[in-house]
């Protein structure tokens, strides 16, 4: 192996003065973590409001320069849609996503297995309606049913929340199995 070139090596004073190691990023804390694509689509996923670029860096752990380049890719794609101006905000574009579901549902699944899947899903919405005796898991006070059925609010809580899981399940499932644009029931395209 060659020698490095004179420019390259440490003096006399460089090599007399150890570097200061505990100052240095860890192994650990620089390669942590998925690529950045990934905790910036991450930080959108977990979106509940409008964001700016600067809260998007923040809760992927990276900078605004890289949030602000990573929106603008994810808007054109149409993974995010920005909400205001000045200054911009950005929320999920949950159409995009679950059009996304969608398709990974066709690819992923025959019509038997989706037409199954599907009917599980409505009988677990019929036991919800009956349980709760209203129509929508929207329709349900959540206190007034802990309540009136002496069970926590929490408990209650968590049971509305799986009966709105439910009906999103059923939703994208019924999408899963419409008919193509051209009329071709049944046929996936070729992922």
């Amino acid at each position: 192996m060659d020698d490095p070139r004179t420019e390259l090596k440490a003096d006399t004073d460089e090599r007399r003065d150890a570097p200061e190691f505990d100052d240095l990023v860890t192994p650990e804390e620089l390669v942590s973590g998925d690529r950045t694509r990934d905790d910036f689509f991450d930080a959108v996923l977990g979106l509940a409001s409008p964001a700016t670029a600067g809260e998007i860096a923040d809760l992927a752990g990276h900078g605004v320069d890289a949030a602000r380049e990573y929106l603008a890719w994810f808007e054109r794609m149409g993974i995010v849609t920005q909400v205001t101006d000045s200054p911009a905000t950005y929320e999920r574009n949950q159409e995009y996503l679950n059009w996304r579901r969608v398709q990974q549902l066709r690819n992923q699944y025959d019509d038997d297995e989706l037409l199954a899947f599907l009917e599980d899903a409505v009988e677990r919405d019929e036991s919800f309606v009956e349980g709760f005796d209203v129509g929508s898991p929207d329709a349900v006070s959540i206190v007034a049913h802990a309540t009136g059925t002496d069970r926590s609010v929490e408990a209650v809580w968590r049971e509305v929340s799986a009966w709105k899981t439910t009906r999103r399940r059923i939703s994208l499932l019924e999408r899963a199995l419409q008919t193509d644009t051209d009329g071709a029931a049944g046929q996936r395209p070729v992922a």
